[in-house]
Order: structure tokens, then C-alpha cells, then sequence
């Protein structure tokens, strides 16, 4: 491993030993807010890209790989319940590539080290790249990861899953190289977000692969009494080197645990990325049912017209996930994506060339294409549940009106209990409607797109404003400015006023479901749905299990 000149080098911490810098984002804190950029000096590393996310057999696969150790052993197997290897290379030259300014929104322009055609009889899934020092035991971690898709009908049955991992809002979290859509070292934006990302970059630590031990968002427990809010994730990411925001978005924390639980449970699945509904839409034609899991939060208007398609058709879709929120475009070819969020009406060019395809909310009046018209809930009428100072004492379960629904057929479930508390499943971001209650079941008003015939079936409550007792105020991360930003763009009244603000505070998250064209559409709007999946939580799987069995088996 090159070694930094020891010559008036100053002891490093062990922060500051980790295979990336610590870098402050703009505007805020340095140990809660930081960007991940390669450090050649830190504990031995490697990072991979490759020139695509998705493949069909027979294509090219180009990897793009930088190192702090100067050869690889590097793998590539297809992940699963049974993971199987596709190939392998020994003792590969590496270097430390240097990393390009902005490349979070240029990419890297890495040299290829190495690059394999594959065959054509190859599985559709998810691929991982792992690379190794072969001086070190094999039983230590790998130096880093990288996860690319394969599209293959081949193998293919009417009782496959199609499982579309939700890699634009991977991309969203992505911080690697300085900024992602939340916060970094973009100038002239909040928090130094870039609105701009590229592709051409590997995933943030974490995203990919994670130790048993990494916690999620959510707490395991609720506070007993008041207390400050405590977010984990973020202090184990610190304190072992990952990413801020693995457990936010990433194949690691939500896609995969899916996939393990769904394939010891008999389930066929294939998978492939977000980007494929808008680039090889014709591709998911083949199968009966979608499925989507974990964070989706980011899509762009011909993703979503892709689903709308497929279930007009006769396709099944089931969401067992949360927060449908943004609007993005994806960028000329596969470089990446676009997303401007709350600065959409000030800056995006869509905002006077096609204000329909500004990067905004989906529920905003110049889009006008709400995402209950997709899935039957939208995320601004969700979204936060058990996370930062938001609804810590959330019961994190779900509570049953609907008890006759077929989704909770076998579970036992009657009208007022409540499912999927002991595992926290109803945390972190969830979806919901407007609604009322008439005769003890809520009901959808019909504002914000809801899907004529749609029924809610359970749901709990959440909110966008954090509360508590004045002394924990200094630990708080959002306060009321979420509820702030989506009442300036939904409220009719100038302002926003303060009783807007309060009204966007109220959200709520639901599971629905409701039939259009000849296809379905059943949603779990929870992004921690999975979680019941980790825990073997009898009800959440059970439920899971009823909607995949229908979607598949109906005519």
C-alpha cells in the first residue's frame, strides 16, 4: 500500500483512517453532515463503477476501478439466497485513480482496468462486483463492492417476480465524490446539494454490501420518556467508515434482504434497475407482476407511464414500499440524472420549457401528475414515522379497518389490531391520501389523484414538523420545513400561513389497493415494510406472501 511521508505527519484519528475523507458539507456540522471522497491514505480500499447499470446477455461489461492496494482479486456473482459465481480474476493491477473536480456531477473518467462480454445464456439478476487484497485472509472484509443488472427473459415463468430495485433513488443518496441531492460541495446551492448527478461513479460505502451488525433508520425501540432524538445509523456510520446514508437507499438495506426472504420462500425473482423502466420499457411486458421495495422515492415521468402501461395491460403491481415524492429526469443517455427539488421553480429549465417535466413534487400544480394516479398514496401526505424528532413514541404498526381485504386472508387480523409494531415496520417514510372517516373506516376524499374504487385497508398516522421539549430543540434536523415547502407549493393561500404549515404537518401512511384497466395495484407505503421480512414477523410475511401468491396466479 502506498504511505503518506510520515515527515511532519500529526497522528490520525480514527476517523480520519477511514478509506474516505471527511469532509464537511456546506452548512453544517461537520460530524452529522459529511461527503464521502476517497482518501489513498486512509485503511485500504477499493472503488468500482461500470460504463452501465444495466445489461442484456451478451454485452460488454467495462469496469472502472481505483485502488489504495496495487492488485485485486476480484469476483463477480450473481447475488441471492445462494449466491453464484459468474467469474473471477487473480492478482489484477490496480492504481489510485484520481478523482475528477465535481466528479459527484461529471463522473470520473476513469481508465478501464478490466471488462468481460457476457454470455448469452447468462441469469437476469443483480451482479456484485467484490475485490479483495490477496495478501490479506480471506475471511476479512473485501475492500469494496460495486452491483450491476442483467435483463433476460430466459428462465422466465408466470410465477416470476420482477423486482425493480429503486436505483434513482440510490443515486438521490449517493454521495460519493462530494455531493448528492441532499447535501455536499456544490457551490450555490442549500447545503451544497447538486441538483446534477453523474453515474459515472461508484456507489457510496454501504450501498452495495454491509456488515450484520449495521442498524437501520429506526430505532429498534420507542423512548420511554422524553429524550433527544438519536439517529444511530448515522453515529455508526461515522464511527466504522460508511456512508451517511446507506441506510437511506441501497441494494444492501432494502432490495436484498427482499430478495433473500423471497427466494427461501419459493419465489422466482429477476431484477433489474429503475433506469430500465425508462430506457428498455418494453422489457417488463413479459412478466405478471412488478415489485417494488424499500425507498422509491425518485422517478421520472416515463418510468411511471412504463408501470401505468403495464397495469392497464393486466399487470400486478406490489409496492411494499415508501415516500413517492420527486420528479427527476434522467440525463442524455445513462450519465445519470437531474433532480432540483425545492429549488425547481427557481432554477430548473424546465420551468419555462416544459413545466410538466420540472424536478419538482409530483403533486405540484405545474406537474400536475400526482403519484396516487401511479400507486394510490402520494408522499406528500406522508411522510415521517419514528425517525429523527419525528413521531419517536409511533406505534410503528399498522392498524387494520379493512379486516375482510384479501391481503390479510390467514392472518387472524380483525378490525382495530394492529400488525408489524414488534418489527417497526411502519417507520422511517411512509405514504398516505387525504381521507375522512365515515361509519369507523377512513375514506379517500378523492383529492390529489386517488384511483377511483381504491380501498385503505390499515394505516397510522405521520408527520413532517419534529417536536419535543424545548431542551432537545439544538439535536433537532428538520423542524417544520418540510411541512413549510410543501405547503408553498399546495397551499392556494399566500403565505404559506402558519395554519397551512400546521396541515402539511398532519400526514399519514396507508396500504391500499385498487384495480385500473385489466391490471392491480396493492401498496404497503412504508419503506420499512422489509424489515418485518428480516425479522420473520408472522403478519408481514403472511400478507407479503397473499399479495405476491394472487398477483401471480390470477388470470
Amino acid at each position: 500500500m502506498k504511505k503518506k511521508s510520515e515527515k511532519n505527519q500529526e497522528p490520525r484519528t480514527a476517523a480520519e483512517s477511514w478509506p474516505f475523507k471527511i469532509i464537511s458539507a456546506s452548512g453544517a456540522a461537520w460530524n452529522s453532515s459529511w461527503v464521502e471522497v476517497p482518501d489513498r491514505y486512509g485503511l485500504p480500499a477499493a472503488w468500482c463503477y461500470s460504463n452501465k447499470i444495466s445489461y442484456s446477455p451478451g454485452e460488454p461489461v467495462n469496469l472502472f476501478i481505483s485502488s489504495t492496494v496495487p492488485k485485486l482479486d476480484i469476483a463477480i456473482q450473481k447475488d441471492g439466497l445462494i449466491p453464484v459465481r459468474l467469474t473471477s480474476w487473480t492478482g489484477v493491477s490496480v492504481d489510485f485513480q484520481k478523482i475528477a473536480a465535481q466528479s459527484y456531477m461529471n463522473g470520473c473518467g476513469w481508465q478501464e482496468t478490466i471488462s468481460l462480454e457476457l454470455p448469452e445464456d447468462v441469469a437476469a439478476g443483480a451482479y456484485i462486483v467484490e475485490m479483495r487484497d490477496p495478501s490479506r485472509e480471506s475471511n476479512e472484509p473485501a475492500l469494496g463492492h460495486h452491483i450491476f443488472f442483467v435483463r433476460s427473459n430466459k428462465g422466465r415463468s408466470d410465477k416470476t417476480v420482477l423486482l425493480v430495485a429503486s436505483t434513482c433513488t440510490w443515486a438521490a443518496y449517493n454521495d460519493w465524490g462530494g455531493a448528492s441531492h441532499y447535501i455536499g460541495l456544490h457551490p450555490g446551492y442549500p447545503d451544497g446539494f447538486s441538483p446534477i448527478l453523474s453515474s459515472q461513479r461508484p456507489w457510496a460505502r454501504g450501498q452495495v454490501w454491509l456488515p450484520s451488525a449495521a442498524p437501520r433508520n429506526v430505532p429498534k425501540t420507542r423512548p420511554r420518556r422524553p429524550e433527544q432524538p438519536y439517529w444511530g445509523s448515522k453515529e455508526w456510520a461515522f464511527a466504522n467508515g460508511y456512508s451517511r446514508y446507506y441506510a437511506s437507499a441501497g441494494w444492501a438495506t432494502y432490495e436484498r434482504p427482499f430478495l433473500r426472504w423471497a427466494e427461501q420462500a419459493g419465489y422466482d425473482v429477476h431484477v433489474i434497475a429503475q433506469e430500465d423502466l425508462e430506457l428498455k420499457p418494453e422489457y417488463v411486458e413479459a412478466y405478471p407482476c412488478m415489485a417494488f421495495v424499500g425507498h422509491c422515492e425518485y422517478w421520472s415521468a416515463p418510468m411511471r407511464r412504463a408501470v401505468d402501461a403495464f397495469v392497464d395491460r393486466g399487470g400486478k403491481v406490489a409496492r411494499f414500499a415508501g415516500n413517492f415524492f420527486w420528479q427527476i429526469r434522467l440525463r442524455e443517455g445513462i450519465s445519470g440524472q437531474v433532480c432540483y427539488k425545492s429549488q425547481a421553480r427557481d432554477h430548473d429549465p424546465m420551468r419555462h420549457e416544459n413545466p410538466e417535466l420540472m424536478t419538482s413534487l409530483w403533486e405540484d400544480p405545474l406537474i400536475g401528475y400526482p403519484g396516487a394516479q401511479t400507486f394510490g398514496v402520494n408522499g406528500t401526505r406522508g411522510i415521517y414515522a419514528a425517525t429523527f424528532g419525528i413521531a419517536q413514541r409511533s406505534t410503528r404498526g399498522f392498524n387494520v379497518f379493512r379486516h375482510k381485504h384479501w391481503s390479510l386472508e390467514g392472518t387472524g387480523l380483525g378490525y382495530a389490531d394492529t400488525f408489524g409494531d414488534e418489527a417497526s415496520i411502519f417507520a422511517y417514510e411512509v405514504d398516505g391520501l387525504d381521507y375522512t372517516f365515515v361509519d369507523g373506516l377512513p375514506v379517500p376524499t378523492g383529492k390529489g389523484g386517488t384511483p377511483e374504487g381504491l380501498e385503505i385497508v390499515a394505516m397510522n398516522w405521520a408527520s413532517n414538523s419534529e417536536y419535543g421539549l424545548p431542551e432537545h430543540s439544538y439535536h433537532l434536523q428538520r423542524g417544520d420545513t418540510e411541512a413549510r415547502f410543501i405547503a408553498s407549493i399546495l397551499d392556494t393561500t399566500p403565505g404559506p400561513s402558519a395554519e397551512a404549515t400546521d396541515k402539511y404537518s398532519r400526514g399519514s401512511g396507508m396500504m391500499v389497493s385498487f384495480k385500473r384497466g385489466s391490471g392491480e395495484v396493492f401498496c404497503a407505503a412504508t419503506c420499512e415494510w422489509v424489515r418485518g421480512l428480516i425479522e420473520s414477523d408472522f403478519y408481514t410475511d403472511r400478507i407479503t406472501r397473499n399479495v405476491l401468491d394472487r398477483f401471480l396466479l390470477s388470470d
